[in-house]
């Protein structure tokens, strides 16, 4: 799980740095492609996000449940 964890951490970051660094570009110069790159980045950053939840909350369910039927 400690993998998982650090994996999902890299690519949660790898998504949001490019999504704050694109919203500072638009801010400056008010482009809005670079506004279109942040929604996206920031879209990708929210499904990994549910990804990372939903796998961690499952897996510790299936987890639980075969210790209990051990």
């Amino acid at each position: 799980m400690t993998l998982f964890y650090w994996f999902m951490a890299l690519v949660m970051v790898a998504t949001l740095l490019p999504s704050a660094l694109y919203m500072g570009i638009y801010v400056f110069t008010g482009a809005d492609e670079a506004l279109q790159r942040a929604r996206k980045f920031w879209n990708f950053l929210r499904v990994f996000t549910l990804l990372f939840f939903n796998l961690t909350l499952w897996g510790h369910v299936v987890v639980g449940l075969w210790e209990l039927a051990r």
